[in-house]
């Protein structure tokens, strides 16, 4: 998929709020792709010198709120349940990648996603209410994320879902996919990030551009029969 230009030029920092696996790993690729960040987590900056110390001098630790106003692009990636810990008036105006994913054994039972009344990324833009909440990353392990990044063109490349109700934040995160080694695949709206939830066809296996649109596909027919 050929997307808009790099987002170099309209983004210099990522924030995270959650540096665990994923949010770690996407740490990494940054940094490696000539971008500043800031990482946080529940537990407190003292607690991610190692990992600063990793990424070198293009990385500090502080933080959510720190990590929220530090960022030009902000990745929340923490349990579900937390969501509602992400600082709200940092965030306005900006794009925020929500990695989140549901699993009501770690979560606790949620309702309205159990009713499969909304989806995970809803919430989170339904808490942000002045950002503009894009889906990504959520359906790949991190040890694929640190290890399948490709330059563009190449036969195979890995695809990710994006999902947003904005396009402009669809478009400048699909941008960033595509920088750190990945094919965006538009997965429509955040009302339809449900079809790359866990347990849709989608969820987990290594696809291609191609073998992700068929998956989200195939989700819909699931849900149709």
């Amino acid at each position: 998929m050929s997307g808009p230009p790099a987002v170099h030029a309209v983004m210099t920092t990522l924030g995270l709020i959650g540096s665990g696996h994923i949010g770690g790993t996407l740490a990494r690729l940054a940094v490696e792709h000539g971008y500043d960040v800031v990482v946080s987590n529940s537990r407190g900056p003292e607690t991610l010198t190692d990992l600063v110390a990793e990424l070198g001098d293009r990385a500090r630790a502080g933080t959510a709120q720190e990590a929220a106003e530090a960022g030009d692009v902000v990745v929340v990636t923490i349990p579900l349940k937390a969501y509602r810990s992400v600082p709200v008036e940092p965030l306005a105006g900006k794009v925020v990648i929500d990695t989140n994913n549901y699993y009501w054994q770690r979560d606790g039972r949620i309702p309205e996603l159990d009713a499969q009344e909304t989806t995970s990324a809803a919430l989170l833009q339904e808490h942000l209410p002045q950002s503009h909440v894009v889906k990504a990353f959520n359906h790949i392990t991190a040890a694929d994320l640190g290890s399948r990044s490709t330059p563009a063109g190449t036969p195979g490349r890995r695809a990710l879902a994006v999902a947003s109700d904005h396009d402009d934040a669809k478009a400048r995160v699909s941008a960033l996919l595509d920088e750190l080694g990945f094919d965006p695949v538009d997965a429509g709206t955040l009302a339809d990030s449900w079809r790359i939830e866990p347990g849709t066809p989608g969820y987990g296996p290594d696809l291609d551009a191609d073998g992700l649109r068929a998956a989200l596909a195939a989700a819909t027919r699931d849900a149709a029969a």
